[in-house]
């Protein structure tokens, strides 16, 4: 099968999908479908090999940026036919390039949301996305054959939003850190931050969005955490900078008790962390969760990510919002080996349960049963 992974954006600043499409493109590959990354860029157009059946095609990215324009993509879609068109997110305009060389060829369309249809992203800037299915990919939504959701949760959310097309259920997979990448990334921000081999960490590595509940967890943090602890904040900047965390936490004279740092390009701090934190207001799978617990550190999440399997697996928690504040009481208060043995759990129930080759089985034969249902 030939496919075409479309994702707007492989730049680290925009989340999860700019890892995660490339770890499931890989993996079709490997499967032995012919796969072309498709995605768009600020700088030149740039085709590169990533393996034998993989490969990475980059489009200049136009004015205005957060629209995702790219004439060199739309017209590469136009010139090349596909079995399936698999894009990743939605309201950016290379949904519109995905929807009309569907229409054109015959090719298959599938759209994985990206969390993009829960509530509270649906409800957020509610005006820009009405404007967007009607000016910027109108008719994607319903010219598309199928649905990709990455959890249980999220294909909810898609019926709730009255789309009738078949929904695939993929997780995203997540590897286990090699021990190359354990040594890097502890040298690294051990010398960025000696406090972090001196006392017990929780860890918020994530965007700085408002979506994440960054402000609220900092003043949770205050509240309920002893003062032995220490949260690193670290992430890629959006909504926030690191200066205006860096300001807030200076506010509440909490330099000895909160460091904020910019994670770009630098290699993942979870190896520093005892306990990970996540209250986002929405997730559709949480890399950064998956990936935490691969790394051997328990989490502590809302239940409007779809985690809530860590707490029977004894690999954290997962609690309303309203609770958060008492679960991070419960957690700081845990003896080390009692955190410790809960990373362990947490690390072995991850890595058996989630696998890129599973995810990619499961969307192949998703796309091969959508070319059934074709006329």
């Amino acid at each position: 099968m030939k496919i075409a992974q479309i994702v707007p954006s492989l730049e680290a600043k925009h989340g999860g999908p700019s890892k995660s499409v490339q770890k499931l493109g890989a993996a079709m590959a490997r499967l032995g479908h012919e796969v072309d990354l498709l995605t768009t860029h600020p700088g030149d157009d740039l085709v590169a090999t990533v393996s034998d059946r993989l490969r990475l095609r980059q489009f200049h990215r136009e004015q205005p940026e957060f629209l995702c324009a790219a004439a060199g993509l739309r017209e590469h879609l136009r010139r090349h036919t596909y079995d399936c068109l698999h894009h990743h997110a939605l309201w950016l305009r290379t949904l519109h390039y995905a929807c009309r060389a569907g229409c054109a060829t015959g090719a298959r369309l599938v759209i994985s949301p990206r969390g993009m249809v829960s509530d509270w992203s649906w409800r957020h800037r509610r005006w820009k996305k009405w404007l967007a299915t009607r000016l910027v990919h109108p008719g994607a939504f319903t010219r598309a054959q199928g649905w990709h959701a990455t959890s249980a949760a999220e294909a909810e959310d898609i019926r709730r939003r009255g789309f009738p097309q078949p929904v695939c259920m993929a997780p995203n997979g997540v590897e286990s850190p090699s021990a190359e990448e354990l040594s890097f990334a502890h040298e690294v921000w051990s010398e960025l931050c000696p406090a972090l081999t001196a006392r017990p960490v929780a860890l918020f590595y994530s965007r700085f969005h408002r979506k994440k509940r960054l402000l609220e967890l900092i003043d949770l943090w205050l509240d309920a955490a002893p003062r032995e602890w220490l949260l690193l904040v670290a992430g890629i900047p959006q909504e926030y900078t690191v200066e205006s965390l860096s300001a807030y936490v200076q506010r509440h004279s909490a330099q000895e008790r909160i460091v904020v740092f910019d994670g770009s390009d630098r290699p993942p701090p979870y190896g520093m962390a005892s306990l990970f934190l996540l209250p986002s207001h929405s997730e559709n799978f949480g890399m950064a969760v998956a990936e935490a617990m691969a790394w051997g550190v328990p989490v502590l999440v809302t239940d409007t990510t779809p985690w809530a399997e860590v707490a029977g697996h004894h690999a954290g928690w997962c609690v309303p919002w309203d609770q958060y504040g008492p679960a991070l009481r419960q957690a700081v208060a845990e003896a080390t080996d009692q955190l410790e043995q809960r990373g362990a759990r947490a690390r072995d129930w991850v890595l058996a349960r989630y696998s890129w080759e599973q995810a990619a089985r499961l969307l192949v034969e998703f796309y091969e049963r959508l070319g059934d249902t074709i006329p």
